[in-house]
Formats: structure tokens, C-alpha cells, sequence
């Protein structure tokens, strides 16, 4: 084990040495939640991209931070050294150890067991600082004041709902309490499972990227709704497989519901209404989705084949009955 890590380390110190740092100056929480294990990571900063380069999360494993004077390998490096049993605490000290640009570097780790450690270089710009409890660290770098992170930990702590809220009422108390002394462009979130399945697809819960906004956060908060509706889809879509019509309809259902001006959503609360016999209530929906965009009803007929509608030509009939007299039918084309 000594060895690897200093192999590990060693890897560190020759990109840290090749000039690969950048200058993420940035606000971020990492954190595990108590009651599910999820682990996650989220941030904002004045910066591109700002996700592709500070958050790093691995399935039964652990999350990482890192920025300030900002190397990347601390996360691949980090989780690493956890994946292979180090603790938060054991494997920040070992990269840290190696890295003779240390005092710039801003880094925060939680391992699968909540254990977090977190390091703020005392070269970092002002104000600078860090904050952890239990689970979780927040910590900041080039903010407008030190308030930061203190409002950060206290929001956290206080906020209801699952991991990506309170992460997110982190952020959102930061910006309050002055965020980043240049302003704000770019904002993530990363959140993975507490156990690993060993499908790295299956693991990852949530993983969304503002790349360049004027408003970061507000812009995440609504992709994390359209994430949430997006996953009562995939629900609905796994039970039409499993041919299970209730359950399709309950998925899509929720789903309409959150954006009910969505038509790939509207349209596919509809077919389970036909499929769950309920007809007449799918037809008024039909009728406004095929007046807005006629495709959709060139789709219909092709369903059957593939086992989503029952091959009823009456049926299908009695639904494209509701297409537009302006529009054309499939059967028309």
C-alpha cells in the first residue's frame, strides 16, 4: 500500500511541477448524506467551466474539491487513494505532502464514512477559509468578505430536503452573503451513490454543468428540475418496458406535472392513459400536442410495432381523430 501511494504522489508532484495549475477561485460544499450515503460535491465561481475541473465524486468512495491555484489531480488522486481504503483525512495528507505548490491550493475531501478533511494553502487569496461538520466541508477562496463560508455551514445545516437541496442551499447562502469578489459564470453538481454497483452509469445520480451564465445558480436550480423530471421519464419508460401500464402512467404523470407545457412529456402521460384504458382522457391532450407540432402524431402509428401501443387500428384511428382539420394525418402522407 506505502508504495502506491507514493507512486501516487510522485504523479502528483509532476504535473503540479508542469505548470497545470489554473485559477479556480471558487465557493463549493462537499458532502455525504447521512440518511441514503450518497456522496456530492457542488460550486460556483467566477470561472469557465468551473465543473470540469473542481468536482470529483466516485460510488463508494468519496467526493472532492479542489481549487484556489487549482490541480486537478488532487481529485483523480484523492479518490484513488480512498478507493484503495485511505480515509479523507489520510489520503489529503498524502497529496498534499507531495505538492510543493501546497500553499495555494484550496481541497476539500469526504470519504464513503462521512469523514471529511479539508485544507485552505496560506498563499490563498483573501478572503480564504473553510468550514466543516458533520459529513460534510464547505470552504471558499477570492470572496468579497469572510461571511462565506460561515453562511454556507448554516445553511446546510438548516436546510431541508435530499442532498442536491442542501448543497444547493449552500451555494445560494454564499452568493447572499457576498460570494465571489469578481461576480459569477459558471456552476456545478455532482452526486453519486454511496455503494458502488459497478456500473459507473447507474452510480451517478446527478450530474449537471452551467458552463458559462449570468445567473449560475438560478440556471442550476432549474436544471436539477428538469434532472428530477427527467428521472420520473426514465421510471415511466423502464415500467412500458416491464409492462407495467400503472406504473408508466404514475412516472409520466409526475413528470407532466413539474412541466406541463412539455410536450414529450404530455405526449407520453397520454399514451399511458390509452394504455391504461383511460382513452377519452388522453384525447384532449392529443389534440393539443398535435396542434402544436404535427410530428407527434406521425409518431403514433409507429408504436404499435413496437409493443408501446396495441396494434388496434381503430385505435389508433380514434386518437389521430383529434389532429388538427389544417394538418395533415399520417395516414394522409
Amino acid at each position: 500500500m506505502k508504495s502506491s501511494v507514493r507512486t501516487l504522489c510522485c504523479c502528483l508532484v509532476i504535473l503540479s511541477t508542469a505548470g497545470n495549475a489554473q485559477l479556480v477561485h471558487t465557493y463549493s460544499i462537499v458532502a455525504r448524506d447521512s440518511v441514503t450515503g450518497d456522496l456530492g460535491v457542488a460550486v460556483q465561481s467566477h470561472w469557465f467551466s468551473v465543473g470540469s475541473i473542481v468536482t470529483w465524486a466516485e460510488a463508494g468512495v468519496g467526493a472532492v474539491a479542489t481549487q484556489s491555484l487549482v490541480d486537478p489531480a488532487y481529485g483523480p488522486l484523492g479518490l484513488e487513494l480512498m478507493r484503495r481504503g485511505k480515509s479523507a483525512p489520510q489520503a489529503l495528507d498524502a497529496v498534499l505532502a507531495s505538492d510543493p505548490g501546497r500553499d495555494v491550493r484550496q481541497v476539500a475531501m469526504v470519504d464513503a464514512n462521512g469523514v471529511v478533511a479539508v485544507h485552505t494553502g496560506g498563499k490563498c487569496i483573501k478572503e480564504a477559509g473553510h468550514r466543516s461538520g458533520n459529513g460534510y466541508s464547505v470552504q471558499a477562496n477570492l470572496m468579497l468578505n469572510d461571511k462565506v463560508w460561515p453562511a454556507m455551514a448554516e445553511a446546510y445545516e438548516a436546510a431541508a430536503g435530499d442532498l442536491a437541496d442542501r448543497m444547493m442551499a449552500a451555494l445560494d447562502a454564499a452568493e447572499a452573503a457576498g460570494g465571489d469578489i469578481r461576480g459569477k459564470q459558471s456552476a456545478a453538481i455532482l452526486i453519486v451513490k454511496g455503494k458502488s454497483t459497478g456500473r459507473v452509469w447507474a452510480d451517478r445520480v446527478m450530474e449537471l454543468r452551467v458552463e458559462d451564465h449570468l445567473e449560475p445558480l438560478v440556471e442550476l436550480r432549474r436544471l436539477i428540475r428538469v434532472h428530477r423530471a427527467y428521472d420520473s421519464m426514465n421510471r415511466g419508460d423502464l415500467a412500458i418496458e416491464h409492462g407495467d401500464v400503472d406504473a408508466a402512467l404514475r412516472e409520466y404523470g409526475t413528470a407532466q406535472e413539474m412541466f406541463p407545457d412539455n410536450l414529450e412529456m404530455k405526449f407520453w402521460t397520454a399514451i399511458s392513459l390509452v394504455n391504461a384504458g383511460k382513452v377519452d382522457e388522453s384525447l384532449p391532450m392529443f389534440k393539443q400536442i398535435f396542434a402544436i407540432d404535427i410530428d407527434w402524431a406521425t409518431l403514433v402509428p409507429r408504436l404499435p410495432a413496437s409493443g408501446i401501443l396495441p396494434d388496434d387500428e381503430k385505435l389508433i384511428s380514434r386518437i389521430l381523430s383529434v389532429v388538427p382539420r389544417q394538418g395533415k394525418t399520417p395516414q394522409d402522407k
